[in-house]
């Protein structure tokens, strides 16, 4: 598995109860962000089917927004 890395900026008082939470369930902060991601990740594949394919950076794959 390639790993890279990303830089968050989060409001400070986000970033303690991100803290908070991750303490709490044992994992680190970083640890705690992947399993967030991997959630909405799975959550949204539920809805909108499996992400397939690389997706190439310089192109918008925003879809139009749903009313």
């Amino acid at each position: 598995m390639n790993v890279k890395g990303v830089t968050i900026r989060f409001p400070q008082e986000m970033l303690d109860k991100i803290a908070y939470v991750a303490d709490y369930e044992g994992r680190s902060v970083n640890s705690h962000v992947l399993v967030l991601v991997r959630q909405n990740i799975a959550d949204f594949e539920k809805i909108h089917g499996k992400i397939e394919g690389a997706i190439a950076p310089d192109v918008n794959v925003k879809p139009p927004r749903k009313n």
